[in-house]
């Protein structure tokens, strides 16, 4: 299945269903009115929502255009979003680039920080900073949903729990990070609101792209029109039941908790290129003693998505312009 919100004037938006060609849309109003309700009823909604899918596909149903200038984030607002760092080429690159010490996430432990999930930025919304020197950067990665997770859960059984998975542009202050990563206690005016592709999908959606915990499908990032980077997804060293399985350790996770991968990388930032600017950065930083490539400027224009084997756009696009915001 592939669902989306619908922008109706309220929080949480509408929830609707969206064809697999993603052509058009129908209401889900008869089984829940927007995408928390349903994942926290997920095991009686989910089969309407499956029949009713089917009949959009097949022509019983044929609902309306689907214009993604309309949608919200699927999850216009999460009672929580963690995000992790399951690609260990990122964290390598980073710690070679700026000399830091070996932290717990290369000895089996992955990193993880609680962001910020009362409001996210729609799809194609502009994005909003305070100002171009806090380091403006996008971030390309995966992300899922689950359904209430157990605590003390293990891995392979938290794979059952992945109910969707999205696109996320988790947005970064650079500038704002190394205070805040030294206080001990976390980002906060580092991590600004994040950004989520107008469709998630039910994993099953992704085909043999589905392994395993992990996503086998490019990130590609374009920065004003250019391609920046264009990452394969498949190297998590950390998978998704293992990053449930983190956040789960001590704690329940409410339906409609989203984990997110971290920035996609290989390591190879003059190869297939980057999902942020940051590892860029650090690659210029390795080669050549400096960094070269500047953070985002207002009036830039970032773009992230992800095409499946066929060319087609897997969540739709993340596509905004950063802009001036605050007072």
């Amino acid at each position: 299945m592939k669902l989306a919100t619908m922008k109706n004037g309220r929080r949480d938006g509408a929830l609707m269903l969206v064809s697999g060609d993603r052509e058009r849309w129908v209401s889900t109003s008869e089984f829940a009115p927007n995408l928390q309700v349903a994942l926290e009823n997920w095991a009686e909604v989910a089969p309407g929502l499956k029949k009713l899918s089917a009949a959009l596909d097949n022509g019983e149903v044929t609902g309306e255009r689907f214009d993604a200038a309309l949608a919200e984030c699927p999850l216009p607002r999460a009672f929580q979003w963690l995000d992790g760092s399951a690609y260990l080429a990122h964290g390598r690159q980073m710690t070679k680039a700026f000399k830091l010490a070996a932290n717990a996430q290369f000895d089996g432990t992955p990193l993880m920080y609680q962001g910020g999930s009362d409001r996210f930025i729609a799809p194609l919304d502009d994005a909003p900073f305070v100002s171009e020197a806090d380091g403006i950067d996008f971030e390309g990665e995966f992300a899922v949903v689950v359904d209430e997770v157990p605590m003390g859960i293990k891995a392979a059984a938290a794979l059952s729990h992945i109910q969707l998975v999205m696109l996320a542009n988790d947005w970064s202050c650079r500038e704002l990070g190394p205070r805040e990563m030294k206080s001990g206690f976390g980002f906060v005016q580092a991590k600004p609101a994040t950004s989520f592709g107008p469709i998630a999908v039910t994993p099953d959606e992704l085909g043999a792209a589905w392994s395993a915990g992990r996503i086998d499908l490019p990130m590609r990032v374009w920065r004003d029109g250019v391609l920046f980077g264009n990452v394969p997804g498949l190297g998590m060293d950390y998978d998704f039941g293992q990053l449930i399985e983190h956040a789960a350790r001590t704690r329940t996770l409410s339906a409609g908790t989203i984990i997110g991968s971290g920035t996609v990388s290989v390591g190879d930032p003059f190869g297939v290129g980057s999902s942020c600017i940051s590892e860029r950065r650090g690659g210029e930083m390795i080669e050549f003693g400096e960094p070269q490539t500047g953070y985002l400027r207002f009036g830039e224009r970032v773009r992230v998505e992800v095409l499946d084997a066929e060319g087609i756009s897997v969540f739709g696009a993340i596509e905004q312009t950063v802009v001036k915001g605050g007072k």
